[in-house]
């Protein structure tokens, strides 16, 4: 159900070499982090369908499309657009990177071919597949971070702008006002970075 190499030298029988590919380290546990998160996780493979169903079951995957050629990847990935999805790619391959530059989000890890990681909006170290779901847990902290400063920022200017007009306030207050607020931004936004320390 793998690949094959067939060798013929002369009048002698053929010889066939047959080839495995390798599950990524932690592959396994990266899907059900996905998963654990919301994410619906399929497999888009170019191998033959017994090798792929092999590996889907391995993976505990239910969604799975074997010789799938780089504009079938796309078309699912257009597909899955079209139904209102955000999808994150992942992939390494030659065939990969059509699909990568397709999604929504991509992802390549750094041995991946170089037209891959070209293509692709984050690479990431290691053989490992930890990064995917580290990368997903930063952007929604980032995400957070992102709306509380601009919370933060629409509230100070609602309460602070009103009384700068009406004269309530001294331009030395106004200025310490808002270096103020500017660190507090700065502040609230460098959580994250506190969180990534206490998670390491």
């Amino acid at each position: 159900g793998g690949s094959e190499l067939w060798l013929k030298k002369g009048g002698a029988a053929p010889i066939c070499f047959r080839f495995e590919d390798t599950v990524r380290p932690g592959a396994k546990e990266a899907i059900a982090g996905l998963k654990a998160r919301g994410f619906a996780v399929e497999l888009l493979s170019g191998d033959r369908e017994p090798a792929v169903r092999k590996l889907a079951g391995e993976l505990g995957l239910d969604e799975w499309r074997a010789a799938a050629r780089p504009d079938a990847k796309i078309a699912r990935l257009e597909e899955l657009a079209a139904a209102g999805r955000k999808v994150v790619m992942i992939g390494d391959g030659l065939n990969d990177a059509p699909a990568l530059r397709a999604a929504h989000v991509s992802i390549s890890p750094a041995d991946a071919a170089d037209v891959s990681q070209t293509a692709a909006d984050f690479i990431f170290q290691g053989a490992k597949l930890d990064p995917v779901v580290e990368t997903v847990d930063v952007a929604r902290q980032s995400q957070r971070l992102v709306v509380q400063n601009f919370a933060l920022a629409i509230g100070y200017n609602m309460f602070a702008v009103p009384l700068a007009v009406a004269g309530y306030v001294t331009p030395l207050v106004a200025a310490l006002a808002m270096s103020s607020s500017s660190i507090i931004v700065i502040v609230n936004s460098m959580r994250l970075n506190r969180k990534q320390k206490d998670a390491a």
